[in-house]
């Protein structure tokens, strides 16, 4: 199997951090926390919803955690708000002490952890009772649609790709699943729900050219492919793609968001 990668942020932030934006300000409004709190953002990546977080939730305080030192430099270098702060941690032993926040998220990080229970159960730590704990994943077997498109594409030409496909491979991005890690963990008053944001491509190469980035599973496996075989795939999936009129491509990418609190 390729192994994913994570280590080159203005990637990531080309093929899917500008699209968790646009989730991320429905998830943080959804979640409704009140002004003056301070977050955990576990998982933060190149920082989007931490950037989300300062723009609209007027908290007291950020704090970034990420396993990726990478991401972590891009992260601080991008947000100089004196509100926000980054580290290099792992969600699975989070290196703060019990209670020590208002409110935890993650966005999309969930699904990639070796042990979600495990992740879930450290952000309900350091929670102060009655804070929330939330998170969202991309909808990978359903609506996360660019993905979906590109591994529909994938395997018709590659069978064997389908053990590569996150809607597989990440089988707890539904709200059942989530339901049941959160409730796992002790979290009460659980509840899911959709998120919905229009990816919108210039063109093809809009489209196209992030899974050459190499960040994550699809670019990984695109990457990872003969220049002949990742031509193909980039032919074919030219060739399936709705196009507008205009030469837009014009997709949808669902998460899947989740929330819970610490009881009292």
């Amino acid at each position: 199997m390729t192994p994913d990668v994570w280590d080159d942020a203005e990637r990531l932030e080309r093929y899917v951090g500008r699209w968790s934006r646009l989730v991320a300000r429905e998830f943080v409004d959804w979640l409704d926390v009140p002004p003056g709190r301070r977050w955990l953002d576990v998982g933060c990546g190149s920082g989007a919803l931490t950037e989300t977080l300062l723009a609209h939730a007027a908290p007291a305080a950020v704090v970034g955690v990420d396993t990726s030192e990478a991401y972590v430099a891009y992260a601080a270098g991008r947000l100089a708000d004196p509100r926000a702060s980054f580290a290099a941690g792992d969600a699975q032993a989070l290196d703060h002490p019990d209670a020590s926040f208002d409110a935890v998220a993650s966005s999309l990080v969930l699904n990639f952890l070796p042990d979600p229970g495990r992740g879930v159960a450290e952000m309900a730590r350091v929670v102060r009772p009655g804070g929330v704990v939330a998170g969202y994943v991309w909808d990978y077997a359903g609506e996360m649609q660019l993905m979906r498109r590109f591994w529909d594409a994938a395997v018709a030409l590659d069978p064997a790709a389908a053990d590569l496909d996150e809607g597989r491979r990440m089988a707890g991005c539904n709200p059942p699943a989530l339901e049941a890690l959160f409730s796992g963990a002790g979290l009460a008053g659980v509840e899911t729900r959709g998120i919905d944001a229009p990816t919108v491509f210039a063109g093809f190469d809009d489209y196209w050219e992030p899974f050459e980035g190499g960040q994550g599973p699809a670019p990984g496996y695109c990457v990872s492919l003969p220049e002949d075989r990742r031509n193909a795939l980039r032919e074919r999936l030219r060739e399936t793609l709705p196009v507008e009129a205009d030469g837009s491509i014009r997709l949808i990418a669902r998460a899947w968001a989740v929330r819970g609190t610490r009881p009292l």
